[in-house]
């Protein structure tokens, strides 16, 4: 069992920076590649990042490459997303999510998910 919580989230300014962490608790954090995932209103839930347990494999969705970066630290059980260069189209719930095994863009294969923290980003 792991129990993850985001946090970090807000509002800012299109451009700008926020850094969201999800701290996870339970057994064999290191064991679980981890994902974040997005959802705003009236959307499908849709794939943002994920990266290996090792922490030396990551994929991004082709609308955050290159401005959003995936890391995790498996001593303090957290993952993190750094979120550079901010769109209003950014504006939504992130989620981080686990997975036993190879990461993976589907959210229906993560067996753990935290509640979500809001993003919003004004234009």
């Amino acid at each position: 069992q792991v129990q993850l919580v985001e946090s970090g989230g807000g509002l800012v300014q299109a451009g700008g920076s926020l850094r969201l962490s999800c701290a996870a608790s339970g057994r064999s954090f290191s064991s679980y590649a981890m994902g974040w995932f997005r959802q705003a209103p009236g959307k499908e839930r849709e794939f943002v990042a994920t990266v290996h347990w090792t922490g030396s494999s990551t994929v991004y969705a082709d609308s955050v490459k290159g401005r959003f970066t995936i890391s995790r630290d498996n001593a303090k059980n957290t993952v993190f997303l750094q979120m550079n260069s901010l769109k209003p189209e950014d504006t939504s719930v992130y989620y981080c999510a686990a997975v036993r095994g190879f990461p993976i863009n589907r959210s229906i294969a993560y067996d753990y998910w935290g509640q979500g923290t809001q993003v919003t980003v004004s234009s």
